[in-house]
């Protein structure tokens, strides 16, 4: 009869101890989720902001993005690219002398053809909150768009706008063709939230922060603001411009025969309506 005892009480302790865990888990996922709601995006959709923060992931022995990771850093580019975003911030792992996530992606992203200066690493993005922390605190960033695959977005909207940052994301699911990784990866996001939660609620300092970092002020101050007028407007449009606020960025107008599409940073529907 004791021994039958103790058994039902061993079950209905483990049984306790498995509703507890799962409701920690699911409220951790309800805050992940409720914190992103209205910041899911797609690359033809998402608002402009300053800067496209890509947050790492493996890099091979070689150098080489790993296929999550090139998915990302193609995503930041084609933001870039769109005029979605001025400059780029790389975010991942230098915690090793072995091991350096941040040059690689640098390269990667140089080597597509975007400006050397207009992409700035932190090599200190241990994990998501790390990144976003110091997004804020380190680079001064307080408009991004983070980028990652879709089953980590909505943790890292969700930090990164609990960091103070007004935060869009897109995701990218091109990798999901990995099925064995992208099901480890959908699986483990359950643990992550809770840790996510966790360090929001304690408000958990990043590994390291370190003092600030003047490269994503000096990537967005080298740019100018270019308004591409099609030849047959009228090019007093400048009076208007300089009438609106266009933030620390100098002006350049430029005449030309060209199509409004070309238009990089202010379009010309914008500029006329003012």
């Amino acid at each position: 009869m004791l021994r039958w005892w103790n058994f039902r009480r061993l079950v209905i302790l483990a049984l306790t101890a498995s509703l507890s865990v799962s409701a920690v888990i699911a409220a951790a996922g309800f805050w992940v989720h409720w914190q992103a709601d209205d910041g899911r995006y797609t690359v033809d959709s998402v608002p402009a902001k300053p800067v496209v923060l890509v947050l790492g992931a493996q890099v091979y022995a070689d150098g080489r993005p790993s296929a999550f990771l090139a998915a990302r850093l193609d995503l930041g580019r084609r933001l870039y690219e769109d005029g979605k975003a001025q400059a780029i911030l790389v975010s991942g792992d230098n915690g090793q002398a072995e091991y350096n996530e941040v040059d690689p992606m640098r390269e990667y992203l140089i080597d597509a053809g975007v400006p050397e200066k207009q992409v700035v690493g932190d090599y200190a993005g241990f994990d998501t909150r790390d990144s976003c922390v110091r997004a804020k605190e380190v680079f001064g960033v307080t408009e991004l768009i983070v980028v990652t695959q879709t089953f980590h977005l909505d943790r890292a909207i969700a930090l990164c706008r609990a960091a103070g940052i007004d935060t869009v994301g897109v995701g990218d699911d091109t990798v999901s063709q990995y099925r064995p990784q992208w099901r480890y990866a959908v699986t483990r996001e359950y643990l992550a939230n809770v840790k996510a939660w966790w360090d929001v609620w304690l408000d958990v300092p990043p590994r390291f922060l370190g003092p600030y970092e003047t490269g994503i002020d000096e990537a967005l101050a080298s740019l100018s603001v270019m308004v591409v007028v099609p030849t047959g407007y009228r090019t007093d449009v400048l009076t208007l411009v300089e009438d609106h606020e266009l933030g620390h960025q100098p002006l350049v107008l430029v005449v030309e025969d060209v199509a409004v599409a070309h238009v990089r940073h202010v379009r010309v529907a914008e500029v006329l309506e003012l």
